[in-house]
């Protein structure tokens, strides 16, 4: 019923936001991607440079999450319920974009590759195979300070998922109830039904931007929460997995593959 009631209130978007992200996408898969990779597998690459390239990248992400933003508050049907994402993509969708919790799900994949767990040294081999020494061994022994502070991430997610799930429940459910409500009073008279349910459409309409907004405040704030955490080559790992995660969702080999299936992907 959301998505109903988002693209009957929704405003005409001088551009529409798959476009930006379509160029946003091509930025990282062609450029920053990229760069990352080679300033990573260079033998004398110097910290102050690796950390320049890991911040361009995060900027990058930054400024897809400020889009995302202003994209809800012209039309937050297109962010929200984003027909335009691909079979791959709409399983992984929260709340208009990926849920923060695989940003978290992704760092624990390091985190539980150490070697002194059994058949740690040869996951490092498969993952790190061709990296220079000091990515090979970011992720040994991570600091207590650093399982700690994951904890906290992961605990913060834990409270506000579940809390702006219910807002955007809530928000069903109310719309409903006072478009019943407005329908029964007005006796058949459908023009005063008609400037009721605008009124209260209107006011449904800023909630839904605003959880939006709430949740895309979430995410960003998870990713920059990691950065802070890390250092600047488990930074560096990370960030070229999630990259490449992103990526991989839009293979054309791969998309190619699924549409021959017979058993629809949920």
């Amino acid at each position: 019923m959301l998505k109903a009631l988002a693209f009957l209130g929704k405003k005409k978007s001088a551009r529409p936001f798959r476009d930006f992200y379509g160029e946003w996408f091509k930025a990282l898969k062609n450029a920053h991607l990229p760069q990352l990779r080679r300033a990573m597998s260079s033998a004398t690459v110097s910290p102050v440079i690796l950390a320049a390239h890991v911040d361009s990248l995060h900027r990058h992400f930054i400024s897809y999450y400020e889009a995302l933003d202003l994209a809800a508050a012209d039309d937050v049907a297109q962010v929200l319920f984003p027909d335009w994402r691909n079979c791959l993509e709409k399983p992984l969708l929260w709340l208009g974009d990926i849920h923060p919790f695989l940003f978290t799900n992704l760092l624990r994949s390091f985190l539980g590759d150490g070697s002194d767990e059994e058949g740690g040294d040869s996951r490092e081999f498969e993952l790190f195979a061709g990296k220079p020494w000091y990515l090979a061994t970011a992720w040994r022994s991570p600091p207590k300070a650093l399982m700690g502070r994951v904890d906290q991430i992961e605990c913060g997610l834990r409270l506000m998922v579940p809390a702006l799930a219910a807002r955007l429940k809530h928000a069903q459910a109310a719309f409903a109830d006072r478009v019943g409500r407005e329908w029964g009073c007005s006796e058949g008279r459908s023009e005063e039904a008609r400037q009721g349910i605008e009124e209260y459409l209107e006011a449904e309409m800023e909630e839904l931007v605003d959880i939006f907004v709430d949740a895309n405040r979430l995410r960003r704030s998870v990713l920059s929460d990691i950065l802070n955490v890390t250092d600047v080559y488990q930074a560096a790992l990370f960030l070229e997995s999630l990259a490449q995660f992103l990526v991989g969702l839009r293979d054309k080999k791969l998309l190619s593959q699924l549409e021959k299936c017979t058993m629809p992907i949920n």
